[in-house]
């Protein structure tokens, strides 16, 4: 199964954890970076690309879920 697939299966609650938990990873690695102690920095942009995916797979759901509400 690929990330996407994950995500997609994902529940809007988890997408929110996930993507909490993908800020902290962030956080640290900026943390490392400005202390020169970060040994992957390409880690940096992987993270950042996985934050962008989480987003669109919630403004997705919030689209989803907005349209079923207004159709009748």
């Amino acid at each position: 199964m690929t990330k996407n697939e994950e995500l997609r299966s994902k529940s809007v609650e988890d997408l929110n954890k996930e993507l909490l938990e993908l800020r902290k990873s962030q956080f640290g690695l900026r943390m490392q970076l400005a202390t020169q102690s970060l040994t992957k920095p390409s880690e940096i942009l992987r993270v950042r690309r996985e934050i962008a995916r989480v987003h669109t797979f919630l403004s997705a759901s919030k689209a989803a879920s907005k349209s079923k509400g207004s159709v009748k």
